[in-house]
């Protein structure tokens, strides 16, 4: 499973650093104004919907049907399914294509109603979701075929298509003098990128013989089967879609620029939650799968743990570093062109209110493996339900007083209750069973953020004068020595720990008995 995890990881990586790339790119050319503003409504209303209607509840629901089959009965019924799935998501993403076609100025007036006093950004908000909302059309059957090749053990491709999206987009901005702007560019860069990920999974999933085909679609049981954990898989999904699009109304009330400060703080959080977080979820579900359908419960809690205690190993320093430099990272990695010093201080104060419930983000996929391994779907989506009640009711009283942040702030705290409520309920079904190395990890952990949190300070306080003189490349090689120092004091203090607690490394596998 370690095997898998790397693999998906070392791939969600790369897509983060060419998504970087492409963050860098898009705020040299749109900045932080009007045409920023409209572009990333834009991007993100196909993506809201790719989460309710595709990786997400989907995932939740086909992956352990899909990896029951395919592991207690055979390949040709696990594929007779597949099809039967296939043939029903092309029927219902079509129909979604042409309302949302049909019915665009409304969408758009719904979900960022702020636009409508500026007919200008309304218009252009407009023009550019019409141009990516058949990204989600070809997503969503890119996601089907993805939890395929992961049922198989096949992560690669369905890992690595999202770098396909980030490199689309760069290359349109390249191309943004033959486009009336850079956002109609980058616009047309993510329905490109949508077709060029269908074709990379499903390349692969003709190599591996599992391509899926058109069918004539039966309710059988195990379509009924799919369909009863899609329903509450899709509202827990929607839940946490309509904490995001509160992010997206609300923001779009704010002046100027607050969308675009959410856009960029959320793309630094995103780095950890998808090389971590989304990793887990990818890698543990179907190995939770599988051994609970060999009646192998331990070995399955075992796996759960050791996810758990990398997931926090890996995603602690990123907390601690958005909590300490968040204006350093702004401004050093988007302080270009049209990205200004004030935009850099906004978005800085975004991600250290997100970086609040960083630890329960990266955890909670590995608590939700816990229920959909076992098909129970609508455990997690009430108790998604809970959490976003509280994060929109949170959002609402706190955007007028604390603006941006205050709508991230919101987020983590939903993000925690969500983390909390399936920890215990998971822990007293017996679902999970943390064990001593869990534990003694976490003690580890949180001796190295401290030890982090503190070299980061110091190195911070006193690095600006010894580089003062520099001419170029001050705030990199300010960044770089920070990041550098706060690293080797974690790796230091966390294998100390972890040495003293004689607790061997979350990354290591004990061989099972037998």
């Amino acid at each position: 499973m370690l095997r898998h995890f790397l693999s998906v990881s070392s791939f969600t990586l790369l897509s983060r650093v060419t998504g970087l790339a492409r963050d860098l790119m898009t705020a040299a050319l749109l900045g932080a104004g009007l045409i920023a503003d409209a572009f990333f409504v834009a991007l993100r209303l196909p993506n809201h919907f790719r989460a309710i209607f595709g990786e997400g509840a989907f995932n939740a629901a086909f992956v352990p049907v899909f990896t029951r089959l395919h592991t207690a009965i055979g390949e040709s019924e696990a594929r007779r399914f597949a099809d039967n799935v296939w043939t029903v998501m092309l029927v219902v993403q079509s129909l979604i294509l042409g309302l949302a076609f049909a019915f665009m100025p409304q969408v758009v007036a719904l979900l960022a109603p702020g636009f409508a006093a500026d007919p200008e950004k309304f218009t252009l908000a407009v023009t550019l979701t019409r141009i990516t909302f058949p990204y989600l059309f070809f997503i969503t059957l890119v996601t089907l075929i993805s939890g395929m090749l992961n049922g198989v053990r096949r992560f690669a491709a369905a890992a690595g298509a999202p770098i396909l999206l980030n490199l689309s987009i760069i290359a349109a901005l390249g191309c943004a003098f033959l486009f009336p702007s850079a956002g109609h560019a980058a616009a047309w860069g993510v329905m490109i990128a949508g077709v060029l990920e269908l074709a990379l999974v499903y390349g692969d999933a003709m190599r591996a013989g599992i391509a899926p085909r058109i069918t004539r679609p039966k309710l059988d049981a195990d379509m009924r089967a799919f369909l009863k954990a899609l329903g509450p898989a899709v509202i827990g999904s929607a839940g946490v879609q309509i904490a995001m699009f509160a992010d997206t109304i609300i923001a779009s009330l704010l002046p100027t620029g607050a969308v675009s400060s959410i856009y960029y703080a959320d793309r630094l959080y995103q780095l950890p939650i998808g090389v971590i977080a989304i990793a887990a979820g990818t890698v543990l579900l179907p190995e939770m799968s599988r051994l609970i359908a060999a009646n192998r419960v331990d070995e399955a809690h075992s796996a759960q743990n050791r996810t758990l205690a990398l997931s926090l190993v890996l995603g602690a320093p990123f907390m601690v570093a958005f909590l300490i430099v968040p204006d350093l990272i702004m401004n050093t990695l988007f302080g270009h062109g049209a990205f200004t010093h004030a935009d850099g201080a906004a978005a800085g104060a975004v991600l250290a209110a997100y970086a609040l419930g960083l630890p329960a983000i990266v955890m909670i996929p590995s608590l939700v493996a816990s229920f959909r391994s076992r098909l129970d779907t609508a455990t997690p989506a009430i108790v998604s339900l809970i959490g976003i009640a509280i994060n929109v009711v949170l959002k609402i009283l706190l955007a007028k007083r604390f603006g941006a942040p205050g709508l991230a702030f919101g987020t983590a705290v939903g993000a925690w209750v969500n983390c909390g409520l399936l920890y215990l309920l998971a822990v007293r079904w017996r679902w999970s069973a943390p064990n001593r190395m869990l534990l003694c990890s976490l003690i580890a952990i949180m001796a190295a953020s401290a030890a982090l949190a503190l070299t980061t300070l110091l190195t911070d306080a006193n690095i600006a004068s010894w580089i003062a003189d520099l001419p170029r490349f001050r705030s990199l090689i300010h960044l770089g020595i920070v990041a550098t120092a706060g690293g080797f004091a974690y790796g230091v203090i966390l294998l100390i720990g972890l040495k003293l607690l004689r607790v061997p490394l979350p990354l290591r596998r004990r061989k099972q008995p037998g």
